[in-house]
């Protein structure tokens, strides 16, 4: 890859690709509020804010993974031709050079 100018980035990447990715997270995050609620009380308000720290704090690195390699899988590196390119181009007429004008 000595000369990037031969190459065209492709993302592929949509929404639905990542889709499960984030119901599954969600989830994650709402029975770590439900164990949260079930050890809140009086007495074990810290247990129960920890619980969710911790639950968080370990589930991030492991989303955050999912995230960059579902994205690095959906790019694509395509090696183009630039003469293919330019005769691609050429039977193009370039756009009218007259400035848009104002009515009224």
């Amino acid at each position: 890859m000595e000369n990037f100018e031969n190459y065209r980035l492709k993302c592929t990447l949509s929404f639905g690709d990542i889709y499960g990715q984030i119901i599954i997270w969600l989830i994650v995050i709402f029975l770590s509020l439900a164990s949260a609620l079930a050890l809140w009380s009086t007495e074990r308000q810290l247990y129960a804010l920890l619980t969710v720290g911790l639950i968080v704090v370990l589930s991030l690195p492991f989303l955050l993974f999912a995230f960059v390699t579902t994205l690095l899988n959906h790019i694509e590196v395509n090696a183009i031709d630039p003469a293919a390119e330019t005769s691609k181009f050429a039977g193009k007429r370039p756009p009218s050079e007259n400035p848009a004008q104002a009515t009224g």
